[in-house]
């Protein structure tokens, strides 16, 4: 594996881990599950604190729609996979930006 692919498979890695630390500790906080639903409480400073949230923590909150919704609604596998794919890319590019956000604390080598 060349060191480029294995870069980003711990991006990714690193992204999807980071999505499921923030939800399980909104959850924790909230009682309720993060979701998209966030952003539709109007012009209010919840809302613009949650659009941060809400970068990093959506392949979590994909990953748990699409599954969630491929059991109870049968959605097609085309669908599944498309999101699948999308939050994977969010992933990886989100967990790319914290790891260029720690490198450039000097937390990471």
């Amino acid at each position: 594996m060349s060191p480029d692919a294995l870069n980003s498979l711990f991006a990714l890695c690193i992204g999807f881990a980071l999505a499921g630390a923030l939800t399980s500790g909104y959850q924790a906080l909230a009682q309720r599950p993060a979701g998209f639903g966030l952003l539709q409480q109007g012009v209010v400073p919840k809302s613009f604190a949650a659009v941060p949230f809400l970068v990093f923590a959506a392949p979590f909150i994909i990953m748990r729609n699409t599954l969630r919704g491929a059991q109870v609604e049968r959605r097609r596998a085309e669908f599944v996979m498309m999101a699948t794919v999308i939050a994977g890319f969010w992933s990886m590019m989100s967990g790319t930006f914290f790891l260029m956000t720690l490198r450039a604390a000097g937390l990471l080598a």
